[in-house]
């Protein structure tokens, strides 16, 4: 199944990647086919235990960015990606992408606080969150007024490298 899924998944996030960085959106319209297209590919190849995994793979992918969705740093489309993802790779290879994706969206942060010139405040709100330090302001991953970065690469990254992990 994992190497049938690879041009599906190229394919949908190098979409997802392009619009999440122009427009900070990775539409319904791309992830919902999908993922429902994973499910009932899964369940061609595989029968029930196939669907079975596939549903697990996009409720590990839902959970996991779900709790980053609601203490506000991560987006909607976001976690909607990685369940679709979720829905073709299975549960098994979703914790692989999921742990190289958080690596992959590390670097990314870093090379962005660089570039754009926050890499202390990046540290000192961390450190903050971390070990209760009191920098002055209070450090909230939801705070809007935080710098926001498209997560759609990270996620690409991650899952194509993990095809290659198994």
């Amino acid at each position: 199944m994992h190497s049938f899924a690879w041009w599906p998944t190229l394919i949908v996030v190098a979409v997802a990647t392009f619009t999440d960085l122009r427009s900070r959106r990775i539409p319904n319209w791309l992830v919902f086919p999908f993922l429902l297209a994973g499910i009932a590919v899964s369940g061609w190849l595989r029968g029930w235990h196939g669907m079975g995994q596939s549903l697990e793979g996009l409720g590990l992918g839902a959970l996991l960015f779900g709790i980053l969705f609601v203490l506000g740093g991560m987006g909607a489309g976001d976690v909607k990606l990685c369940a679709a993802i979720g829905a073709w790779i299975g549960p098994g290879q979703m914790l692989i992408a999921l742990v190289l994706t958080g690596l992959a969206g590390g670097v990314m942060v870093i090379g962005w606080a660089l570039y754009a010139g926050f890499f202390r405040n990046l540290f000192q709100g961390a450190g903050d969150l971390v070990f209760g330090w009191n920098s002055g302001e209070r450090a909230q991953l939801s705070d809007p007024k935080r710098r926001k970065m498209p997560y759609a690469p990270a996620i690409a990254i991650g899952t194509l490298i993990s095809f290659f992990a198994r």
